[in-house]
């Protein structure tokens, strides 16, 4: 399958901090890939690379098998979408002045705003001006922008940090959707749940190194296996193996009459980050 991004021996450093050190991963054509880590760990410094905002020191970055400093190209800018924490949004325009500008810069017909502002749940705002939003009705707007002319490669920079939850499912169901259609997504995040809800695979990014690359499912293994808590009637909880004798206890709690819930204690990627790295998400 055709790689959109590839990244060999990525190294960039601040004076004389490194932010990215010896990093190597490929994204593969209709992946949604998650980079997780905490703040400072380089999840945006790696974005701003792949999107030729910031230059590497050294090692080999490309995008649609050209160097990343093609994308300064309009015609290769396009191809791409970019949500970051430079919204780049104009104050006192509404909502639709904001995103027709970039529909006319994109080629794209205005029509599309219509569908956009719909996916970022944002439909009857097209009047408002920016300057009354709140923060995070401007993140949506900057989505809405995004993805206004069905980029290729949209790379997203923390995307639901500033929402609410009923907003976020919102985002991450047209996210999906977009994938669907063809679009290729490279989102950072602290958020596990995000994470595991939009990627299909995801790399633990760790004071600038990645320190594991897979898929959800594969990462939680690395855990062990999940085990299974049996709430009683008395309210005492047993903690069982999902194994024959684990069954086997379940099924005479159900003849007894003593249970009363059976919960799965699934790994998640935040337990495993911290047994990686002893340090936390947030």
């Amino acid at each position: 399958m055709e790689n959109i991004i590839e990244v060999h021996n990525l190294v960039k450093s601040f004076g004389n901090k490194l932010a990215l050190k010896d990093v190597d991963f490929s994204v593969r054509k209709g992946e949604t890939i998650g980079f997780l880590g905490p703040s400072g760990s380089g999840k945006t410094t790696t974005i701003k690379i792949l999107t030729a905002q910031l230059a590497p020191t050294a090692g080999d970055v490309r995008v649609f098998g050209k160097p990343v400093h093609s994308l300064k190209d309009p015609a290769e800018m396009k191809r791409i979408g970019i949500l970051t924490d430079n919204s780049g949004l104009y104050d006192r325009l509404t909502v639709a002045d904001n995103l027709g500008l970039y529909a006319d810069l994109y080629g794209t017909e205005r029509k599309r705003i219509v569908d956009a502002l719909e996916m970022v749940n944002l439909t009857g705002e097209e009047k408002k001006p920016v300057q009354k939003l709140s923060k995070g009705m401007k993140q949506r707007v900057t989505l809405a922008r995004a993805i206004l002319h069905k980029p290729d490669l949209l790379f997203l920079d923390e995307p639901t940090s500033a929402l609410d939850p009923a907003n976020t499912r919102d985002i991450h169901e047209g996210l999906k959707e977009l994938n669907r259609a063809g679009t290729t997504i490279f989102l950072t995040t602290h958020d596990m749940e995000e994470a595991e809800s939009l990627c299909d695979r995801v790399a633990f990014l760790d004071d600038g190194e990645i320190r594991l690359f897979d898929t959800p499912q594969n990462l939680r293994m690395l855990q062990g296996r999940p085990t299974i808590s049996v709430l009683l009637k008395d309210r005492r909880t047993v903690t069982v193996e999902p194994d024959a004798d684990g069954a086997a206890a379940i099924a005479r709690f159900m003849e007894s009459g003593e249970l009363l819930t059976i919960h799965s204690n699934e790994p998640t990627l935040g337990d495993l980050f911290v047994q990686m790295t002893g340090r936390k998400l947030a």
